[in-house]
């Protein structure tokens, strides 16, 4: 399916092409540290679908949880994070792509969750906690 999406501030923008069934829920600790909360919703992106328009600042996580380098990029201005990937020159064969900043969010529900290990107990009870449809 078609994404597109932007920042916070509407620096970045970015577009592609995303497999719905490809949404994950990443429990890893990297994911919560780098979010500042207990998960974080991506969705691949192939290199050669990926376009954006505005410069993100990344930076190079040399060993990230799954013993790799990851490189996570977000923007400069309001700190949005956009995307991860290897690290590399050019197109990247695929972007990890914050689902949070894309249009389509509504279409895009996780269908797997990675490094449960590492996730937070209290997130399978989040059901049980009161809802208020704004802030209270």
């Amino acid at each position: 399916m078609k994404i597109d999406g932007t920042c916070h501030c509407g620096y970045i923008a970015i577009e592609g092409e995303a497999d719905p069934e490809k949404v994950t829920i990443c429990h890893c600790t990297d994911c919560q540290t780098s979010t500042g909360t207990a998960f974080r919703i991506s969705v691949p992106v192939p290199g050669a679908s990926f376009k954006m328009s505005g410069q993100p600042t990344s930076y190079l996580k040399t060993t990230a949880d799954s013993g790799k380098p990851r490189l996570q990029a977000f923007c400069p201005r309001c700190g949005t994070p956009i995307y991860s990937t290897t690290p590399g020159d050019g197109v990247q064969p695929s972007y990890t792509v914050r689902v949070g900043m894309l249009r389509q969010r509504e279409q895009l529900p996780p269908k797997r969750q990675n490094w449960w290990r590492s996730h937070r107990p209290w997130v399978t009870e989040l059901a049980q906690v009161p809802k208020f449809e704004k802030q209270s």
